[in-house]
């Protein structure tokens, strides 16, 4: 009996030995699998790491050239500091150490490190940067405590670099850190952008990002566990042995570049000349519509805003009351005041006024009891088209409104593309406003009266333009009434000067115009700057020796409602001055530019506007000349090109071919041109 016993107590132990066996055998076999299979790129990663380390390598983004070569955007090289959560031991010490010692603004190395709790798995071993754009000092001190900075690495990167700074900012845009969100929808896309990266904001940046960007690279190097270069193993043999020759480096490909339509002189001109505090300036060919030179004023440094602008400094750019982060050009309507009497007088034409036909101004038009001023209080006499056109007769365009209607005017500046936007590619443009019947019946809360089209003939009530739109009307006008699509850009090349893709001329509607209508209208304009009574008259450069003609319009546009007794502008406070405009090309036959100039609340536009453009037109015309006597071999001094440097040799060459919420309504008696 008892042997039986002990033989079933064994047994019974066996099976328990068996049992904990198979269960020691299964957990080490789960925790292979786990080790080496469901986690095994992870610990693979891991164990390499603790000798290969990627370091990124910057691409250069594409310059953006004027249109003569000149260099207008580049990169200059800027310095970074990274940290690799992988590679240190206490992110949250090191990160205060580095605070301290680069003296960074407060909160950012709390932000880099919500970034760094935040990496998970793989994401460990990618840099995370913890500042930018460090200056010297920073970065003696970093290498002078590199061993005490565990996982910390400074990488040079290319940063966005502009020559013309606040000039061309409405133009360019300018450059700043990639969001969460964005960086998501663009990883959505294929597109290869990581935490850190710079893409383009606003502007031509913005637009061709995807033809400027390049395509960083990538270098392997030989580390320690802490994420620090190891020098006896930087040989070919020691590198071979872990990194195969292929892996080590994948260069970087730069970005194409950008050849621009504009002329960075005479974009500096537009910076010199214009006076105003605010405003903008636009030149254009009228042959092909592209533009030459754009100003929005004021503007802030975009080369700032790229470096790494605090939120404190943005706030204070949002809330500015200026608005410098408003392109004048193409996000603000205005009231044009005179400079719409042109489009009236086509629309006169058109419905059968003839140019010979006249009224009497005697300083104002009566419409049943209310009576609309001119500007000037004596009046102009008998007037007919071109007379009313030269001096600006507020009461020659009552009369033909009064006689046309509304509506014929509003179907002839929609004809010369004012109202809708002109497609010029930038950001956040406006249509602007040409009322008809049908908008008054829709807006006013009496429906549209016929004292609406006297308003609106001048260029005031609810007319409102944009610069932009308003000198793409008047190049069609000169040049017979082809309306362009303003552009920005002649070409794109590669990093060689190679051209990719051109852009040719793009039409965005025709004027479908009796020539000789277009014809009396020029000469009305020319009359305006080349005979004695015109509004822009002592405006015109004579005493300088100046020959070509122009033909142009002063416009002086009411921002509050006129009061009994006319007041001068410098007796009121800036922002309650009339804005000043003048729209002009040359030569009047065959024009080859056109410019639109806006003070706001500059005063007249006599005074306000027609230098500025006078003076733009004048040096066009010099620049040309000059550009003639280099290209035939005459010994003139090259021009003057203060931000400019020598490129690279091959990368540059000759182009290829040719060359406020609006003002408030007006009332009564409305001011001059």
């Amino acid at each position: 009996m008892p042997a039986t016993g002990e033989g079933r107590d064994y047994g019974s132990r066996y099976v328990w030995v068996l049992g904990v066996a198979y269960a020691a055998f299964l957990i080490l076999g789960v925790r292979l699998y786990l080790l080496q299979v469901a986690q095994g790129e992870y610990f693979a990663a891991r164990s390499r790491s603790n000798v290969v380390k990627e370091i990124p390598l910057a691409a250069d983004r594409g310059m953006v050239l004027d249109a003569n070569g000149t260099i207008v955007a580049d990169a200059r090289p800027a310095w970074d500091v990274f940290l690799t959560p992988a590679f240190c031991e206490d992110p949250d010490a090191t990160l205060r150490h580095l605070e301290e010692g680069l003296q960074l603004p407060a909160g950012i190395s709390r932000q880099a490190a919500e970034k760094v709790a935040s990496a998970r798995g793989l994401e460990r071993f990618r840099p995370i940067r913890v500042a930018r754009n460090v200056g010297r000092d920073a970065l003696d001190w970093a290498e002078a405590h590199s061993l005490e900075l565990d996982g910390v690495d400074i990488h040079v990167r290319p940063r966005r670099h502009y020559r013309y700074g606040p000039s061309l900012y409405h133009v360019l845009g300018y450059m700043n850190e990639i969001g969460p969100r964005e960086l998501e929808r663009a990883q959505e896309r294929g597109l290869d952008y990581r935490l850190g990266d710079s893409i383009g904001r606003s502007g031509l940046e913005e637009i061709f990002e995807d033809e400027l960007r390049g395509t960083d690279g990538l270098e392997k190097v030989v580390v320690d566990a802490k994420g620090r270069r190891l020098a006896g193993l930087q040989t070919d043999e020691g590198v071979i042995a872990l990194i195969p020759e292929a892996e080590r480096i994948q260069p970087a490909v730069p970005g194409h570049n950008l050849v621009l339509s504009i002329d960075a002189r005479l974009q500096e001109t537009l910076e010199e000349v214009f006076p105003g505090r605010a405003g903008a300036v636009v030149v254009v060919d009228p042959q092909t519509g592209f533009i030459r030179a754009m100003l929005s004023r004021p503007a802030p440094d975009p080369n700032r805003l790229t470096a790494g602008i605090t939120r404190t400094e943005m706030r204070l750019l949002r809330d500015d009351p200026l608005e410098p982060m408003l392109h004048r050009a193409i996000q603000q309507h205005y009231h044009p005041g005179s400079t719409f009497k042109v489009f009236t007088a086509l629309a006169a034409l058109e419905q059968g006024i003839g140019t010979e036909e006249a009224t009497h101004c005697n300083g104002g038009y009566r419409m049943g009891r209310r009576r609309w001023r001119c500007w000037r209080a004596a009046g102009h006499g008998t007037t007919s088209l071109n007379r009313a056109i030269q001096h600006s007769c507020d009461t020659y365009f009552y009369w033909v409104s009064d006689r046309i209607d509304i509506d014929p005017i509003a179907k002839w500046a929609r004809a010369a593309g004012l109202g809708s936007k002109t497609e010029c590619g930038l950001p956040h443009e406006v249509p602007g406003i040409i009322p008809d019947v049908a908008y008054h019946d829709r807006v006013s809360p009496d429906g549209y009266t016929r004292g609406f089209a006297l308003n609106t003939s001048i260029g005031q009530g609810d007319v409102n333009v944009t610069p932009l739109q308003l000198v793409m009307a008047y190049a069609a006008i000169a040049n017979g009434g082809t309306v362009y699509q303003p552009q920005l850009a002649l070409r794109i090349e590669d990093a060689q000067g190679k051209t990719l893709r051109s852009f040719a001329p793009k039409v965005r509607q025709k004027m479908v115009v009796d020539p000789e209508h277009l014809a009396a209208v020029r000469a009305g304009l020319r009359a305006v700057v080349m005979e004695p009574g015109g509004t822009a008259y002592y405006r015109y450069p004579r005493r300088e020796g100046f020959t070509v003609e122009v033909a142009g319009k002063t416009g002086t546009a009411q921002v509050v409602k006129l009061g009994e007794e006319r007041e001068k502008a410098e007796d009121l406070p800036w922002e309650e001055r009339d804005h000043a405009w003048f729209a002009a090309f040359a030569p009047v036959e065959q024009a080859e530019i056109a410019v639109v100039v806006l003070n706001e609340h500059g005063g007249h536009g006599s005074s306000g506007a027609a230098p500025t453009a006078m003076k733009v037109i004048q040096r066009y015309f010099e620049l040309k000349a000059l550009d003639a006597a280099q290209r035939a071999g005459a010994d003139e001094p090259a021009p003057a090109r203060s931000r400019d440097s020598e490129p690279p040799a091959g990368l540059l060459r000759p182009p290829e071919g040719g060359h406020t919420p609006g003002a408030l309504g007006a009332e009564a008696g409305l001011v001059h041109g």
